[in-house]
């Protein structure tokens, strides 16, 4: 295994990973899994969401967030694709707006097009759940100077939690990750860039999930950092019995046993609880 990177270069920022980052999750959908959409259908009210929104994703940063992760579709289980010009439509005015806040905003997209508009308009970082598997995502990307997170996913969000089945989901998911981090290394995309994320929930049983999370040490390649979410996600409703709206503290858990196994990134709706959690941790640990 190679020495661990010592921090994350996106885009302009350089973050230290000597303690694990808080990745605030804004959603601009209407049809969010955990009930936090800040997007609307009409043009009024679609006026008032990009208020709203960036109402949202202040708080967020203000509550704590070191990076800001931006998504217009959702990608829930049983999701269905939105268009281009719809994704684009919902995104591009919040990014504009947040440019010059000063803190690293990710695009959770898979769009090559999405990408490159999104990186014209301010964003420093690409979360793709596609791994940059879709055509041109890595010419997309490759030119910047962005952080990139590479997601291992079984499937596609429609249909990715009927029956998912793997040889072994630790070697499968290593694997996986092992040959996007090769793919972008060909096209002269620096390690110093790249973040891991298993993709809890994206074509996972709880079986595989808890099996993933136990050995998240030996998912890494290289010593690249891993992002960990599974805030207010189903595997946690799985283990409590919990709704999606009854899960912090579960997600809290789960938070700090990450950062425990390594975790570099944990990405989360709950920024100041989180937050304050890891800092117990820290401090106690």
């Amino acid at each position: 295994m190679c020495e661990k990177n010592k921090f994350f270069r996106c885009g302009k920022f350089h973050l230290s990973l000597e303690r694990p980052l808080i990745m605030g999750i804004v959603n601009l959908t209407p049809d969010s899994f955990s009930g936090d959409g800040c997007w609307r259908q009409t043009k009024n009210e679609r006026q008032a969401a990009v208020r709203f929104a960036l109402e949202y994703a202040r708080k967020q940063w203000e509550a704590g967030a070191d990076i800001l992760d931006v998504g217009a579709e959702s990608t829930r289980p049983g999701a269905t694709p939105i268009s281009l010009e719809e994704e684009r439509a919902r995104l591009i005015p919040v990014l504009e707006e947040m440019r010059d806040w000063g803190i690293p905003v990710s695009v959770d997209t898979y769009k090559p097009e999405v990408m490159r508009r999104a990186l014209a308009a301010g964003a420093s970082m690409i979360n793709d759940i596609h791994a940059l598997r879709t055509p041109d995502a890595l010419e997309a990307v490759s030119d910047s100077d962005c952080g990139i997170c590479l997601m291992h996913m079984q499937g596609e969000p429609r249909n990715m939690q009927q029956k998912p089945l793997y040889r072994d989901v630790i070697s499968d998911v290593r694997g996986f990750l092992a040959e996007r981090v090769a793919a972008c290394r060909r096209h002269g995309i620096a390690s110093e860039r790249l973040t891991l994320d298993p993709g809890f929930g994206f074509g996972k049983t709880l079986a595989h999930n808890i099996e993933l999370f136990r050995n998240l040490p030996e998912i890494t390649a290289d010593g690249l950092p891993l992002l960990v979410g599974v805030c207010r996600k189903t595997m946690l409703g799985e283990l409590t019995g919990r709704p999606v709206n009854e899960r912090q503290s579960a997600s809290l858990a789960a938070a700090v046993v990450a950062a425990e196994k390594g975790a570099a990134i944990i990405r989360t709706h709950d920024v100041a609880a989180c937050k304050d959690a890891l800092a117990v941790w820290a401090a106690l640990a």
